[in-house]
């Protein structure tokens, strides 16, 4: 095992590194190859075990997080091509240099537990590993307000009718469930390294398991839901010449199926250009809205969605000083059939370069600009709310990025029913949007709710509180889907303690090394 490990401490492990840190990637959708992300994870926990120095395993840390950052967040280049102020090559460039700064995770987590454990004593390492890459997830989803995109346990996630390791995760959270797959694949890896075949096959055989294991679905509900997909291409959102053709779209497929039902419709972020609020000068309503009256657009969305039926739709609101807008909000507004709004939502955690430009002042003269066309930034919300929607439920909501956030996308004080997902998926490439409804289902599995994905582009679903994918609707694809909301589960641990939960693994974990360490040699 030593002579083996050693030949890659220099050179060659600098590149095993790199390797092993796409390996690592190739576990998130939509290749999903979780056998050889674990395995990935697994050999690089070995080496950097075995590196010579704390400084040397940081360093191997960071390689193996640029590469695994730069392979995942490769939809990212594809926003920089629907920005005509910015060439789409500059794309290519962005993802490996926001990986050098996402890189600083993984070398932090390497760091720790290399610190802790001293050189060799693989288990102690496994468990210090796992523990330290807890808390540098947990860091990575907060700091510089946060990039959560992608924790390691969107590697165990089943597929759409299973859990997978995901089971766990209502008792654990995301970044911990993310520390335990960093210690199931370090301590099988180690086991198969020593030559220890029957617990290394035994602890693999259980891993597989999980992974296979049938799924059960959530509990039916009864809440009647039109969930609309009206594949509007992205080049389409922002044009004027688009909007009432755009709406047109919508309405098509948002018509009672039956005179006289009554249903919550829903419908995704950017789809809908009109200004529904009134109090806007009006020339903001000449430039988008219908006949320049909001009005008359809330009175004939009232009159398509029918009686007794209420909409959820993304859409913008102002923010008006001394007769100019200094700002916007995403948002999502409930309408009834009578044209009157019935509460509203803004985006709390908004996209750097995507909905406000940071330093503006100072990357705005350069030529850099936001990846979607706009000339002021939006402002955030107050964070996660529930909606009261009498009949149609109770409705938590997140805006597009924002379900992203492991522990930030329900009002614990006021728990919804379930969680509605608008989005605007059109602009993340191949990679992102089944990247992107991976993360809705492991929200719906940690809190125990269902989540609804309305998108322009898809992918748009229907998940029940287990995780399971009931229905949706593909990528490109314009449509409908009738059904009713699943029910949600009683309030699972995680959903009642939220993070805390995620450190308290941590510690744990980080407890157990210290216990390994004792009885262990390097």
């Amino acid at each position: 095992m030593r002579n083996a490990t050693d030949r890659f401490t220099g050179r060659a492990g600098s590149f095993a590194a790199l390797a092993l840190g796409v390996g690592a990637a190739i576990g998130f959708e939509p290749l999903h190859y979780w056998p050889i992300a674990l395995v990935a994870m697994g050999l690089f926990a070995a080496l950097a075990a075995r590196s010579e120095t704390v400084g040397r395993a940081a360093w191997l840390g960071w390689l193996f997080g640029w590469a695994h950052f730069t392979f995942s967040n490769n939809w990212i280049a594809t926003a920089f091509t629907h920005q005509a102020e910015m060439p789409a090559v500059l794309g290519w460039a962005a993802v490996p240099l926001l990986a050098i700064y996402l890189a600083v995770y993984p070398a932090i987590a390497t760091l720790g537990a290399r610190a802790l454990v001293g050189r060799g004593r693989p288990f102690a390492f496994a468990l210090a590993f796992a523990g330290c890459w807890t808390v540098a997830e947990l860091l990575r989803a907060s700091v510089f307000t946060g990039y959560a995109w992608n924790p390691f346990a969107m590697a165990v996630l089943g597929g759409w009718d299973r859990p997978g390791l995901a089971v766990f995760s209502p008792w654990m959270g995301t970044y911990a469930l993310s520390g335990l797959a960093v210690l199931l694949a370090a301590l099988t890896t180690g086991l198969a390294l020593r030559r220890r075949w029957l617990p290394a096959c035994a602890l693999a055989a259980g891993v597989i398991a999980a992974m296979l294991a049938p799924g059960r679905t959530g509990p039916d509900g009864t809440v009647p839901v039109t969930l609309v997909q009206p594949n509007l291409p992205q080049e389409r959102l922002a044009e004027p010449q688009f909007f009432e053709a755009n709406y047109l779209q919508l309405a098509s497929l948002s018509r009672p199926s039956r005179p006289g039902s009554t249903r919550l419709v829903l419908w995704p972020e950017s789809g809908l250009a009109d200004y529904l609020r009134p109090g806007y000068p009006q020339r903001f309503y000449n430039a988008t809205t219908a006949l320049g009256s909001p009005d008359f657009a809330r009175r004939r969305i009232g009159r398509l969605i029918g009686p007794g039926s209420l909409l959820l739709t993304g859409a913008v609101d102002l923010e008006i000083a001394r007769g100019r807008a200094v700002g916007a909000y995403n948002s999502v507004t409930a309408l009834d059939a009578g044209g009157t709004i019935r509460g509203g939502y803004a985006k709390a955690h908004l996209v750097p370069y995507g909905e406000y430009l940071p330093m503006r002042e100072v990357l705005e003269p350069i030529g850099l600009s936001r990846l979607v066309p706009g000339a002021i930034d939006f402002l955030p919300g107050p964070g996660p709310r529930t909606l009261a929607l009498g009949q149609h439920g109770r409705a938590g909501i997140q805006i597009c990025y924002e379900i992203v956030f492991s522990g930030e996308v329900a009002d614990r004080r006021d728990r919804p029913d379930f969680i509605f997902n608008p989005s605007n998926d059109g602009w993340f490439g191949a990679f992102g949007p089944p990247q992107h409804l991976a993360q809705a289902r492991m929200r719906a599995i940690e809190e125990g709710l269902p989540v609804l994905r309305a998108t322009t582009t898809g992918i748009s679903a229907v998940i029940d509180a287990r995780g399971i994918v009931r229905e949706h609707l593909a990528t490109g694809v314009a449509g409908r889907i009738d059904t009713a909301i699943p029910a949600a589960l009683p309030a699972t641990l995680f959903g009642r303690l939220g993070n805390m939960i995620g450190f308290a693994w941590a510690v744990l974990f980080l407890g157990g090394s210290l216990v390994a360490m004792r009885r262990s040699r390097p």
